[in-house]
């Protein structure tokens, strides 16, 4: 009976969790062990037909996860387990199986190729992410909105710079993740410590071919174990990933406060019920998932960072550990990634709240730019920086028109015109180089994916 979220399918596609089911993770052991029949058939060390009888049985069809377990609660060995039930099926050509081997050369191999696949799902997830923070980015470029700093009205910028930003913080993921890849999708096959003794005078030859027929590359040295500071390094990069996804989430959240009220996740307006007993309600119910499941994801760090520690050449305390956290790990950050991208391409954008929340302050939003003004006409930068805190001050107080408050000024008044206030206030003259970042980064990012080998989008 089901018991965690991911397990009753409330958390996690398809995709994912079909790559980490107990029968996939069985049959990936099942795949490695026949690459190591075949191997040791091309060097010579057993008879073909044998090698051949063993890949032909080494599948879940054969084998059955039931035997395994059933195995397993008479011996106390899950490899072991799976040795013997492999060995049952393929008749005298089971004295090969395993020869040689340690059990996590068949672990770790197995790990290698559930990550290749679920890797390969996650950088999917990005591109697609990407590819609709380009489509925003471009779309909102010349959207003014009010830029906040500490929470505050800050200067003015567009809602496609936001979307750049973002955009750029994704394609670093991608490199990232591209690059975490060499080093963590790698196999073995070097016996108990390491050595290799088991395997004979042809084991390099042994664990090469393995790896070449799975499609992996071969851990450059190991002991009985991959050594965990790859698996920590992917771990990390997962929790980093699932951080920015958190980032962006609380953005969207803070944007759709009815005080606010400039973005909003998607809604099913026909069906959707935002609360049990407020019907006025939407939440942002998904953005506070994917916050939500950013914690967990961070939390797996710990146990990955202490999985690098091992006593000698291994000791048992990383399996029950990474079991948990890495399909744990890709399962959620999938996840997140596919609401994610959803809850942006779908955003709901109220352009006309935005530009009255530049209002709420009465011009005193480009007081920076009225200074900058100033300091053109000589005067002194911090004597500029000064007489404006202290305008800004008076007109928040009085509660009027910045404009009102610059005008009455003498100072102000001896330097500038009404037509050079009015130019310093007016928010489309003060976005800097806004809108070529976003040009400019776009181009960069559409470079980087058609290096990627993605030549649309």
């Amino acid at each position: 009976m089901p018991i965690l979220p991911i397990d009753t399918g409330r958390y996690g596609t398809a995709e994912m969790r079909r790559i980490f089911e107990e029968e996939m993770r069985v049959q990936k052991m099942l795949d490695v062990e026949a690459a190591l029949a075949w191997a040791h058939a091309e060097v010579g060390n057993i008879p073909r037909k044998d090698a051949e009888k063993i890949a032909a049985m080494a599948s879940t069809k054969h084998v059955k996860l039931s035997r395994v377990k059933e195995i397993e609660r008479e011996i106390k060995h899950d490899v072991a387990s799976l040795v013997r039930a492999l060995a049952e099926v393929c008749g005298p050509s089971g004295a090969y199986v395993h020869l040689g081997a340690t059990s996590y050369d068949i672990v770790d191999t197995a790990i290698a190729l559930q990550l290749k696949e679920a890797l390969a799902l996650i950088e999917k997830r990005l591109n697609s992410f990407e590819k609709v923070l380009i489509e925003k980015a471009l779309k909102y470029k010349d959207t003014l909105m009010i830029g906040r700093t500490h929470g505050q009205h800050a200067l003015p910028i567009t809602l496609g710079f936001k979307f750049a930003v973002w955009m750029r913080e994704v394609s670093r993921h991608i490199q990232r993740l591209r690059q975490c890849r060499e080093r963590v999708l790698v196999g073995k096959m070097s016996g108990a410590v390491g050595t290799q003794a088991g395997l004979g005078d042809k084991a390099v030859k042994i664990q090469e071919l393995v790896m070449k027929r799975l499609g992996i590359k071969a851990a450059d040295i190991s002991t009985q174990i991959v050594q965990r500071d790859r698996h920590a390094e992917l771990i990390c990069l997962l929790a980093m990933i699932a951080t920015s996804l958190e980032n962006f989430a609380t953005e969207i959240r803070e944007l759709q406060r009815p005080e606010i009220a400039e973005l909003f996740e998607p809604f099913e307006t026909e069906k959707q019920v935002g609360s049990s007993t407020m019907p006025h309600k939407r939440n942002p119910e998904t953005c506070e998932r994917i916050c939500g499941l950013a914690r967990i994801v961070r939390s797996l760090v710990v146990p990955a960072l202490e999985n690098v520690v091992t006593w000698h050449e291994r000791d048992l305390t990383q399996s029950s550990a990474e079991r948990f956290i890495i399909p744990e790990a890709c399962i959620l950050v999938d996840y997140m990634l596919f609401l994610m991208t959803n809850i942006v391409a779908n955003l709901r954008v109220d352009e006309e709240r935005m530009l009255k929340n530049i209002e709420i302050t009465q011009g005193r939003v480009m007081s920076e730019a009225v200074m900058i003004a100033l300091t053109r006409k000589g005067v002194s930068r911090q004597k500029a920086h000064e007489l404006l805190r202290k305008l800004t001050i008076k007109s928040e107080i009085e509660k009027r028109p910045f404009k009102e408050t610059l005008l009455e000024d003498k100072v102000v008044r001896s330097k500038l015109s009404e037509k050079e206030i009015d130019d310093a206030l007016n928010i489309k003259n003060y976005l800097g180089t806004a809108l070529k970042q976003v040009e400019s980064m776009v181009e960069r990012t559409l470079k980087e994916r058609k290096s990627r080998g993605i030549i649309k989008g």
